[in-house]
């Protein structure tokens, strides 16, 4: 069980189809609204830094250099 005590409550706004959904999955789960939107969260979040990632790997691909030249020709400037 996680400890909410240093949590920051916030207010939002959702349209009532919104609110209409979360409390049939709320009566589904046999969780708390407050629970579902920590879920929702948690997910979106993981998924959106997840993106971020995969944007950025192989980002150097088509460069014509050498990684491990360029990083000793950076170190050698320290």
């Amino acid at each position: 069980m996680t400890s909410y005590d240093d949590a920051m409550r916030t207010i939002i706004q959702l349209p009532d189809d919104q609110l209409d959904g979360l409390a049939a999955l709320c009566r589904r789960e046999g969780i708390s609204r407050a629970e579902a939107v920590r879920r929702a969260v948690a997910e979106y979040t993981r998924a959106r830094l997840r993106q971020n990632e995969d944007t950025a790997f192989g980002l150097w691909r088509r460069r014509r250099v050498d990684g491990v030249r360029y990083q000793q020709r950076l170190r050698r400037e320290w």
